[in-house]
């Protein structure tokens, strides 16, 4: 079996605003990387269908879909503003299906066992997404919706998702307070965007905060100690992964110290985990990582593990 990589042209036409980090030159820039990296020939490319409503909403209530929907701008009216830092575009919905989409197809082809594991080149990013409100450049929450989908669609007992941007994941977390199915283990900058994920709010959240200029030696520490013992303890069936590159060094987002080879470490304990528990099963999904060359090298990184290329 091979390692999947779905992405949707759809995903590129959502914009907001030439200003905007999170443009639709990153994916480019992940494409380009791969091709010269020599990675893109052993991955199987697929296209990210539409998700359904239904699966959407799984995660996200009806008044949150519609404030998306009921709001794309006509192309004479170019942007709407969810937030201060969000907005949509005429193609906006059609982008944010896709980008769920891919999560969710990826999920049912690796549950299948067509293939190995996937990374979804998406956007936009999801892990803000809360289920009642679209934020922090994210309109829906791509891993959670899958994540659901593997509990609820396919009978999964124990999911865990692993989250390594460099801002908290806050809407994940909010999708799954009190579902002890699911397993949120996560580092993020603090205190930082969007001020949240320190509150203890049971043994089903491991978050953990690192201060601003940490370097690698000291997150794969905190991996060490704190993501692993719950991981093991846990056994999930498959692992989601919010996979956030801007915790790189060159990513002036933020203030973390990361590089190539700390992103293929974390990556490479995340197989550890599924390989012992889950089959192998994984599914990675786009969030940040906006300095484009260490963006594509990260993602570059990420997926010769995923693909047993390093």
């Amino acid at each position: 079996m091979r390692t999947g990589f779905f992405t949707h042209a759809d995903c590129s036409r959502h914009e907001m605003g030439g200003w905007h980090p999170e443009c639709p030159e990153r994916l480019q820039a992940i494409q380009d990387q791969l091709i010269a990296s020599r990675i893109d020939p052993f991955l199987q490319h697929r296209e990210a269908p539409p998700a359904s409503l239904e699966d959407i909403g799984r995660v996200h209530t009806q008044s949150a879909i519609a404030r998306i929907r009921d709001h794309i701008p006509s192309p004479s009216e170019h942007y709407y503003s969810l937030d201060g830092d969000t907005f949509l575009n005429p193609f906006s919905w059609d982008a944010a299906l896709h980008a769920a989409g891919a999560a969710i197809a990826a999920t049912d082809a690796v549950v299948k066992g067509e293939l190995a594991n996937a990374f979804c080149a998406v956007r936009p990013p999801g892990h803000h997404a809360t289920p009642t409100e679209s934020m922090g450049f994210c309109l829906f929450n791509n891993v959670a919706i899958a994540a659901r989908r593997a509990l609820d669609v396919h009978g999964l007992e124990r999911v865990a998702i692993v989250d390594f941007d460099v801002h908290h994941g806050n809407g994940t977390e909010a999708a799954f307070v009190g579902e002890d199915r699911v397993l949120m283990v996560s580092f993020f900058q603090h205190p930082f965007y969007p001020y949240s994920g320190t509150s203890d709010i049971g043994a089903h959240a491991v978050n953990v905060s690192v201060p601003a200029y940490s370097g690698g030696d000291q997150v794969r520490q905190l991996v060490t100690q704190n993501w692993l013992p719950a991981l093991h303890a846990h056994r999930p069936q498959m692992i989601f992964v919010s996979a956030g590159f801007d915790a790189h060094r060159e990513d002036d987002m933020g203030q973390l110290g990361l590089v190539e080879a700390d992103y293929a470490w974390l990556t490479q304990q995340i197989m550890t985990i599924a390989d012992q528990y889950a089959q192998g099963r994984i599914v990675s999904s786009l969030e940040g990582g906006y300095n484009l060359s260490a963006l594509g090298r990260s993602v570059a990184a990420h997926l010769k593990v995923l693909a047993g290329l390093d």
